[in-house]
């Protein structure tokens, strides 16, 4: 991204971006992709992966794009949705610069590569990004936790859940979303009881995965239905 961009008259025009928040669940804990920036401001600083908007693109395009050159990974394999609009003054010291915040969710992402602007970039736990509020670049520690309180939520009432699983998957695997995403364990029985009569929300597939200990798990694919009916609020879990 340009230091400034003026128009004709001189006056410094506004920008806009897109920055990324991905999470995913590896090795048991909530990740979130960084990249560790190539140029300034804040070289060598963590960033949520993003850039400038193109003139001739959308802001999905251009967070596809962003997301493709910074990362290798491809943004048609995600849950993609738009987070929101952060555009305090000050919030880059380039001047005014209106980001729109993406959330992307999926299962078990392989380890990226770096591009661009971006010299590296990696998985991150999310606790540990949180727990240091100065530890990204810019106000994308916010968005980070913006975007946090949104999968929580929206764990409760969609069945987006299942966006973090390889089909096909056991219930364990499917309540383990849960536990991670909103940090705390879950019973067993009252969820499998939940997950298995809520309408449209699980498939069973008819085969069975054998465990380590104890009976083989039966398999399930995502359902048709995109609302939990009834929902699975944190509060009655």
């Amino acid at each position: 991204m340009d230091d400034r961009l003026k128009g004709s008259t001189g006056v410094e025009l506004s920008l806009v971006t897109v920055d990324l928040t991905i999470f995913t669940i590896r090795e048991g804990s909530l990740m979130v992709l960084l990249v560790e920036r190539g140029t300034e401001p804040y070289q060598g600083r963590a960033a949520l992966p993003g850039g400038r908007v193109r003139a001739d693109e959308t802001l999905d395009e251009g967070a596809h794009r962003e997301l493709l050159e910074e990362t290798a990974i491809d943004g048609a394999l995600l849950h993609l949705e738009q987070l929101g609009a952060y555009g305090d003054p000050g919030r880059d010291p380039r001047g005014r610069v209106v980001t729109v915040a993406y959330l992307a969710l999926g299962p078990n992402l392989p380890t990226p590569e770096g591009g661009t602007d971006a010299a590296h970039a990696y998985w991150a736990a999310v606790p540990d990004i949180l727990d240091q509020g100065d530890a990204l670049a810019f106000d994308h520690a916010d968005i980070v936790a913006d975007a946090l309180e949104r999968t929580r939520r929206t764990l409760e009432y969609t069945t987006v859940a299942t966006t973090f699983c390889r089909e096909p998957f056991t219930l364990p695997e499917l309540r383990n979303v849960y536990e991670v995403v909103w940090g705390r364990p879950l019973d067993p029985s009252n969820f499998r009881r939940r997950a298995t009569r809520a309408e449209g929300f699980l498939e069973a597939t008819g085969d069975q995965r054998p465990q380590a200990t104890g009976r083989p798990a039966a398999l399930y694919r995502k359902g048709e239905a995109a609302l939990l009916s009834p929902p699975f609020l944190r509060s009655a879990s």
